[in-house]
């Protein structure tokens, strides 16, 4: 559990970041030159100005409803909306669909969504058979492990989901090394195998995905001798970071840029502060540029005390997408963001709706250190114009505000 993958982990992080850097501008230019969605949204970009964080700061981030929404406008045209590089054919073994329904392209590279990286941090091994009870149907979760513990050199027996009993004497049988899959299913797993006096005494570590992992649970399957480790990936962009023995945090792929944005905007927060993560792949295949995740997470400070030298983030906070409807129109956090934006002098700003539904209220918290001047008064009057609806002003001090990326927190009674 203390080697590493390979030595990307543990260069230097100011050769880390020139290296990111320094691949930036030929993939914005790849992007443009051959996914027709992202020719539109950086037809007026430099691609080769695109060499610093604040110029990557610059593009427009493209979220995942924007991207839904542009497959099924091009449903007849181009299937994946214009964001897959590649086609149907030989450069694409395999193509999968996520909830929406979104197409996502998987190309012809070993180990595409660099997975291999999440598992071996998590104990796995060349020579060991992994358990994945990951879904193979429809969804890429199931290809994606197998395809990362392929690389590291294991085999993998796919055990997909559902048939407890059947996964229960599989594992007792062919004695796998770990599993890999959600953390709920595999505490069945091992509940219906004490159930079924059939014991799985081979298994010792797991990487779990796809929900969270509380340490509670973390702790029981410990009890009963598995070692869970958690990853954070998705369907569009495979690995964007994973849990290593140090149990800080989640440490970043190699493969991504990731930032993290005032949620409903592209720009960065301080470091610390939650907002959305926001990734950038160097995939050549589906060059997703500034992809708006939709979740809620913040920088670590320092490095991972197991020596990898990648930056951390807590891991997944919650989500990024506050929209509300108030008096029956909808209210965005882009919204919110813009209120804010006409005013330096305020920091952050929260929008609390209260009361109950019918009788909706509206109050903006701005954090500021100015209370003259009336600026409430001009606060409210730019409410009533971006959101075309009445709220209140509370000014208060900077620090004020909860870190807890929240732009819209509705705290309505629905009784």
């Amino acid at each position: 559990m203390t080697s590493f993958y390979d030595t990307l982990e543990t260069r230097a992080p100011a050769d880390r970041e020139a290296a990111l850097l320094a691949a930036l501008p030929a993939q914005v230019a790849h992007a443009r030159n051959a996914a027709p969605a992202f020719a539109a949204l950086l037809a007026d970009i430099d691609p080769a100005s695109v060499t610093s964080r604040e110029a990557l700061a610059r593009l427009p981030v493209t979220r995942k409803y924007e991207l839904l929404e542009r497959q099924q406008a091009q449903r007849a045209d181009n299937v994946f909306g214009g964001f897959s590089a590649i086609d149907f054919g030989a450069a694409m073994p395999r193509v999968f669909c996520s909830p929406g329904p979104i197409y996502e392209p998987e190309g012809k590279r070993a180990d595409y969504w660099r997975m291999a990286r999440a598992l071996h941090a998590a104990g796995f091994r060349a020579g060991e058979l992994a358990h994945n009870s990951f879904s193979y149907h429809f969804v890429p979760a199931g290809s994606m492990m197998e395809s990362g513990a392929h690389a590291l050199g294991c085999t993998v027996f796919p055990g997909g989901t559902g048939q407890t009993e059947q996964q229960v004497q599989a594992m007792a049988e062919l004695r796998p090394a770990g599993y890999i899959g959600t953390p709920s299913f595999l505490k069945l797993i091992l509940e219906k195998s004490v159930e079924l006096q059939q014991p799985i005494l081979s298994m010792n570590k797991a990487l779990l995905s796809g929900e969270a992992f509380p340490p509670s649970l973390r702790d029981w399957l410990a009890e009963r001798g598995v070692q869970g480790y958690q990853c954070y990936a998705t369907a569009d962009l495979g690995l964007i970071a994973y849990e290593t023995a140090a149990r800080e945090g989640l440490v970043l792929d190699e493969g991504v840029i990731v930032e993290i944005v005032r949620p409903g905007t592209g720009d960065p927060v301080p470091e610390g502060e939650v907002g959305e993560l926001v990734v950038t792949t160097l995939n050549p295949d589906y060059p997703l540029i500034r992809f708006g995740t939709g979740d809620l997470s913040a920088i670590l400070p320092g490095q991972c005390p197991t020596g990898r030298t990648n930056t951390r983030i807590k891991g997944w906070m919650g989500r990024a997408d506050q929209t509300t409807k108030v008096r029956g129109m909808f209210v965005h956090p882009g919204q919110v963001a813009a209120i804010a934006a006409r005013f330096p002098q305020v920091l952050r700003a929260r929008l609390v709706v209260t009361g109950e539904m019918a009788n909706d209220q509206m109050v903006l918290r701005a954090e500021t250190a100015e209370f003259a001047g009336g600026l409430a008064e001009r606060l409210q009057d730019t409410i009533r114009e971006i959101t075309k609806l009445r709220g209140e002003v509370e000014l208060v001090a900077p620090g004020s505000l909860p870190n807890d990326g929240k732009v819209i927190e509705d705290a309505r009674s629905y009784r």
